[in-house]
């Protein structure tokens, strides 16, 4: 390892003292490109397992949410409790909630207090345009939490000038109400999306309450300039019947609020580099009742920001691309369980591509230096590296060092059946991954078999079932897995325009070798997805009526295998929208945690209509829009 780190830094330090071109020639590339804020390349030579879902995959997936979203891709593990989303923890390859990293843009949006508020996400699933998920080590870029993999949710860039409204009714007297306006100049893009839903729940205090609303802007200053612009707001109000500690706890409640605001500077250098500046700004507030009508009797209440700014830049020259990063920023809450805390992080980040073999090998070593003041330095280095074979096979390989600090609640949290421990240290991993990637006209499949060692990993325990929890360092998990992707587009394919369009198959096997005395009880080491198997059929039978049937397989190693099976047939011509989606057809009675049993069938009814208007030139965003960074 000590000689592996000293090459990576050898390779590093010399292509920084380089003489950078300003080579003018770009190249058009036809392939998926991601990584805009760092160094750009196709997916086709990314030395990681990558997944998108694309435009066309979300306006065919029956869902109200991003999580509902999510729970259709093999690798991702959502563990909801209530519908919609209200609450729902997100996990990648057998991870706990807290170590997947989950950005808007971009921008960071997990939360210091807990990973139960990660998905409190201000933005409308209609805004969406793409969802990009980095399975693996992500830490060597973009630090704590990064710890299994990356998810990144890119909003839409606006083409024309529009006005769009969506009604949406459904069983439980569920009502979604969504109104999305774009704006679009020769100088400016401007997206505004105001979303507001509701139901009385599927059972006693389940019913909900959520309002979204999210702007964006891409100014442009000049050829070489842009200014981009983005805030959002999301407010849950739910009854939480056995969301927490117990089953029999029905009367529970809680109100979060969050928020996001961000801008970022973007500047060319000649053709070939660029320099990103950002600010950002994140606040979530958590009030819990224990008691819904008796908020006197137990109440929590916290309010935690994070503010920062970042600096990414990436230069290229004759032996390759250089990407560098500074991120700053400053953690604190305020509460009345956790009391007044607050971090303070430096972090910087460099990486080097090489490309060798007439551009057919590139290798990327870099490392993330990170100073945390409640925890002291970390070193994180890696190294990815793709080969590709021809035009539509390439082969990959990656291994990279990882970790994750403790929650505020992991750390303060006290309660009558918690009790948060001052003394944890950070998480830690070595992750190795291998893989291939087919893609060839219509067929896409990728398939790798992944290793995770991790130290110090953080776990709810007791000795007895009549102790209350503590979180401790006392758990080695050793993860490995298997997990393929098959996309294929018939059509591509044959030519011809047949009524079958897509057909989508996932697939991941996960095997966990903890080590944990037999004596001590963990609350979420041992709910992983051991099996898991999703699959979609798209069929168009007219022009603009489209129908998807989804199936999922999930074999959760504490509890009980469960299958679902969602549809939806759509009409939507650009103008006007009709649908009608039905989840969990078969009625099956399931839990994805090992508290709340989860909706049974559940109809649901959307209209809308868009208002077109003469279309002005558009504000090109200068940016690739498959951005990950």
């Amino acid at each position: 390892m000590k000689n592996i780190v000293s090459l990576m830094l050898t390779l590093l330090i010399s292509s920084l003292i380089v003489s950078y071109s300003q080579d003018t020639t770009t190249k058009l590339l036809n392939e998926l490109v991601i990584s805009a804020d760092r160094i750009e390349n196709s997916i086709q030579k990314e030395g990681k397992s990558i997944q998108i879902i694309t435009k066309e995959q979300l306006k065919n997936i029956p869902a109200q949410s991003i999580a509902e979203i999510l729970v259709q891709v093999a690798g991702i593990d959502i563990r909801q409790r209530g519908a919609n989303g209200v609450q729902a923890d997100i996990g990648l390859r057998g991870s706990t909630f807290d170590q997947v990293l989950v950005l808007i843009n971009g921008v960071k949006m997990n939360d210091a207090q807990t990973g139960h508020h990660t998905m409190n996400l201000p933005i409308d699933i209609s805004v969406i345009e793409k969802i990009e998920i980095v399975k693996g080590a992500g830490a060597r870029i973009y630090g704590q939490n990064a710890f299994a993999g990356v998810v990144n949710i890119i909003t839409k860039n606006p083409k024309d000038v529009s006005l769009k409204f969506k009604v949406v009714g459904g069983d439980f007297n569920l009502g979604e109400i969504s109104a999305t306006g774009t704006f679009v100049t020769k100088k400016s893009s401007h997206l505004l999306n105001v979303n507001h839903g509701f139901s009385d729940g599927y059972k006693y205090n389940t019913d909900y309450y959520t309002t979204n609303i999210f702007y964006s802007n891409t100014i442009k200053i000049n050829k070489k300039d842009n200014i981009e612009l983005m805030t959002g707001f999301v407010e849950k109000k739910f009854g939480a019947n056995g969301f927490y500690a117990s089953p029999a706890f029905k009367d529970q409640y809680e109100e979060t609020q969050t928020s996001i605001v961000s801008a970022k500077y973007k500047h060319k250098i000649g053709k070939s580099s660029k320099i990103n500046y950002g600010i950002y700004w994140r606040r979530n507030q958590d009030e819990y009742l224990f008691l819904r009508e008796n908020p006197s009797f137990y109440r929590n209440h916290h309010i935690g920001n994070t503010v920062g700014l970042n600096v990414n830049t990436v230069l290229k020259s004759k032996i390759g691309k250089t990407g560098l990063g500074l991120d700053i920023s400053r953690v604190y809450i305020e509460s009345n369980n956790l009391g007044k805390r607050q971090r303070h992080l430096q972090t910087f980040f460099a990486e080097h591509q090489f490309n060798f073999f007439k551009d057919k090998l590139h290798v990327t070593p870099g490392l993330q230096l990170v100073y945390n003041s409640g925890f002291g330095g970390i070193f994180l280095p890696g190294i990815d590296v793709n080969y590709e074979l021809n035009s539509m096979f390439s082969i990959f390989a990656n291994s990279g060092k990882t970790y994750r600090t403790p929650t505020y609640t992991d750390l303060y949290y006290r309660g009558r059946t918690n009790i948060g421990n001052e003394n944890l240290q950070p998480e830690v991993a070595l992750t190795h991954e291998a893989g291939f990637r087919f893609d060839n006209e219509g067929f896409n499949f990728q398939a790798s078999y992944f290793y995770r060692d991790g130290k110090n990993i953080i776990d709810w325990t007791k000795t007895s079932v009549i102790n209350p929890w503590q979180p401790t360092n006392l758990m080695e998990v050793k993860m490995q897995g298997l997990d393929t992707d098959l996309q294929i587009d018939s059509r591509k394919i044959t030519g011809n325009n047949h009524v079958l369009k897509y057909i989508n198959l996932g697939f991941t096997k996960l095997n966990s070798d903890t080590k944990l005395d037999s004596s001590i009880i963990s609350k979420y080491a041992y709910e992983y997805l051991a099996n898991q198997f999703t699959s979609s059929i798209v069929f168009e039978y007219f022009d603009n009526l489209t129908h998807s049937i989804l199936f999922r397989h999930v074999d959760r190693v504490n509890l009980p295998n469960y299958n679902i099976l969602d549809s939806k047939i759509q009409y939507d011509n650009g103008t006007y929208l009709a649908f009608i989606e039905v989840s969990n057809i078969f009625d099956i009675k399931y839990k994805e945690t090992n508290l709340v049993v989860m909706p049974g069938r559940w109809l649901r009814i959307g209209l809308g209509y868009t208002f077109s208007y003469p279309s002005i030139p558009v504000c090109p965003r200068e940016i690739h829009p498959y951005i990950l960074g």
